[in-house]
């Protein structure tokens, strides 16, 4: 609106001269130009009277406070949101640091149970293969047991016949009268 009234004053400065608007003597109320300087005088009047320009001084003063209060708050906002930016992007390093070093850990926990669980196949594989070879080993001895127990029955079995073919009954009674004897002394 100040630009239109602005406008209007310059264009109207411009095309009304004091030659085409009035006749006659300037000061004097028949003269237009002398009039309407009167009541632009007056109306300056007025308004000074009325403080209207201390007013208008006053609104745009506040007006250029709050503006500078406004930009003063952008700018304190910006700088605050500066500072969160750089807080978020520290915590988002030490965040990845963090989880780089859990990664890390994970990955030596892991070649750690690997390398255990490796140490304990082999100790179960030891353990098994000794258990395998006392399983063959205790198989072994009770296969050497059988047969010695079965090599003594057929030599039992066999001695048995050869002295039943060339004993007599005369032999035969002396042999048990001797281990009777043999028994006596031996029980008391």
């Amino acid at each position: 609106m100040r630009k239109t009234t602005l406008f209007s004053l310059i264009a109207a400065s411009s095309f009304a001269t004091p030659a085409l608007a009035a006749k006659g003597p300037f000061f004097s109320l028949g003269n237009t130009d002398f009039v309407v300087l009167l009541g632009l005088l007056l109306f300056i009047a007025v308004l000074v009277y009325f403080k209207v320009p201390g007013l208008l001084g006053g609104m745009l003063d506040k007006r250029a406070e709050g503006i500078r209060n406004e930009l003063d708050e952008a700018r304190a906002l910006r700088e605050e949101a500066q500072e969160l930016l750089a807080s978020y992007e520290r915590k988002q390093l030490e965040v990845k640091d963090q989880a780089s070093r859990i990664v890390a850990h994970a990955e030596e926990e892991a070649r750690l149970a690997a390398e255990q669980a490796k140490e304990e196949l082999q100790k179960s594989i030891a353990r098994r293969l000794q258990a395998a070879e006392d399983k063959i080993a205790t198989a072994q001895a009770g296969a050497v047991k059988e047969v010695r127990d079965r090599a003594a029955m057929v030599a039992v079995a066999a001695a048995q016949d050869v002295v039943a073919a060339q004993m007599t009954a005369a032999d035969a009674g002396k042999l048990i009268d001797a281990a009777i004897d043999e028994v006596g002394v031996k029980l008391h």
